[in-house]
Formats: C-alpha cells, sequence, structure tokens
C-alpha cells in the first residue's frame, strides 16, 4: 500500500502541522482524528488495515489530519472566545492550506468524502455543514454535534455557529440546505457502552434534518455496540462499500 507523509508550518495557526496519506486512487477522503488525536492514530488503532481494500484497490486516498483540540475545544483554560478563535485558525488551515494540497494530490475535481470518529466526527460534521461545496458525503461515527462538552450553554462569541446542533436548527438559506440535499451524509452510532451521548445527538440530528427536508442515512447499531475501535472498523468500510465508493 502506498503511504506517505507531508508537513508544513502552518500560516493559519503558526505552528507545524503533519499529516499522512494513504493509497493513491482519485477519490480524496478526509480524516479527523479523536478527541485531541493525531495525524497517525487512524493508522495505530487498526483503521488503514481495516480499510486496506479500498486503498490497495486505487479506490480511495485518505488524508488523515492532525488536530489541535487541546487548544481550542478541549482547552479548559481558555474562554469561549478564545476556543472559537483558536477552532476557526485551525478551519482556514483545512480550507486555505489542506485542501488545496489535497487536490494537487487528486486532481480532477472530485468532491471528498470527509469523516471522523468521536470528537472527530464533530469536525466532520461540522465542517461539512459550514462549507458544502467541497464534499460529497459525510460519514460520522460516535459524534457528538453540539459544543455542550465545550462550552456548556455558553454559546457566545461566535460558538453558536460551530454548534450543528444549534446553527441548523436557525438555517434557512436555500443555498446551503439545497446544497445538504445534493450530499450524502451518514450518521451512526452504538447503543451500547459509552455511546449514550452520540446516540442521542446522533437521534437529534436526524430529527433536525428530517424537520429541514435532508435526506440522511443515519443508522444505529445494537446495544453490544460501544465507543471504541473495533466497532468504527467494521462501520467505516461497511458504509463506504453500500455507497459505492
Amino acid at each position: 500500500m502506498q503511504t506517505d507523509g507531508a508537513a508544513w508550518f502552518s500560516p493559519s495557526l503558526g505552528q507545524p502541522m503533519e499529516m499522512k496519506v494513504y493509497g493513491y486512487g482519485n477519490q480524496p477522503v478526509l480524516v479527523f482524528p479523536t478527541s485531541g488525536g493525531r495525524f497517525f492514530e487512524y493508522e495505530d488503532f487498526g483503521m488503514i488495515q481495516a480499510l486496506r481494500t479500498f486503498l490497495d484497490g486505487g479506490r480511495l486516498q485518505l488524508f488523515t489530519v492532525d488536530s489541535v483540540d487541546r487548544q481550542s475545544w478541549l482547552n479548559g483554560q481558555a474562554s469561549t472566545a478564545e476556543k472559537v478563535a483558536r477552532h476557526e485558525a485551525y478551519e482556514r488551515y483545512i480550507l486555505e492550506e489542506v485542501l488545496p494540497f489535497i487536490e494537487s494530490r487528486c486532481p480532477g475535481g472530485k468532491r471528498l468524502v470527509v469523516t471522523g470518529c468521536s470528537l472527530g466526527a464533530f469536525h466532520a460534521a461540522n465542517l461539512f455543514f459550514r462549507h458544502p461545496e467541497p464534499f460529497d458525503t459525510l460519514i460520522g461515527l460516535s459524534g457528538i454535534y453540539g459544543l455542550s462538552y465545550s462550552v456548556g450553554e455558553d454559546l457566545s462569541n461566535g460558538a453558536y455557529f460551530h454548534s450543528p446542533l444549534h446553527y441548523l436548527q436557525g438555517l434557512e438559506d436555500p443555498w446551503y440546505l439545497n446544497r445538504y440535499r445534493e450530499r450524502r451524509i451518514v450518521l451512526c452510532a452504538g447503543q451500547g457502552a459509552w455511546e449514550e451521548e452520540s446516540a442521542r445527538e446522533t437521534i437529534a440530528m436526524k430529527n433536525l434534518l428530517e424537520a429541514k427536508g435532508v435526506p440522511a442515512w443515519v443508522d444505529l447499531w445494537g446495544t453490544d455496540v460501544s465507543h471504541d475501535w473495533p466497532w468504527w472498523q467494521r462501520q467505516l468500510p461497511y458504509f463506504l462499500e453500500r455507497l459505492g465508493f
């Protein structure tokens, strides 16, 4: 399997950032890590091996990015305003630096798949709903989709606009809604250990998207399905295969 890496000093973040690249296909997949995770965790926790058929067959090319969660949403010493500012710098890094790099590796104009597990699903969904144009498909596994884990009820200083469970409720702009309807949205959670919050917020997203007339494949797996890598190793190939990748 073809594996590569990339690193540069990010002007958006003012610090070095790294990523890994797997496979050689022309369908790009942007992968966010779990809470405070690193760009190499997808490999370390068996996800690359689980996707080997897709990667060795040239069906996908994965780009696993680093996080700055401990500087933003997981920074217990920062104010809400500071968390928002740091996350928005990270979003600029993704949009203005990572996406052009991906395009250079996958020319041809195919829209991206964006995915993540746990807090990575939050990042994937927030980016997808805020900036739908570059994306074709969202796959969120065991995600949380509000910001209560970070800011509680304090949605000031722009936090509201990074909390999908909140900003989607008030969204009426047809430009966004029509693009969501043209894309493919998959949200999955288990009903077993450590999945209570993810299942609850996944159902809340289902209800919210239905109310907006946005189709989504929302799939709750069984009570044996826990918030852990062995299940994500099964879920992501399952959805990719059924979506035709």
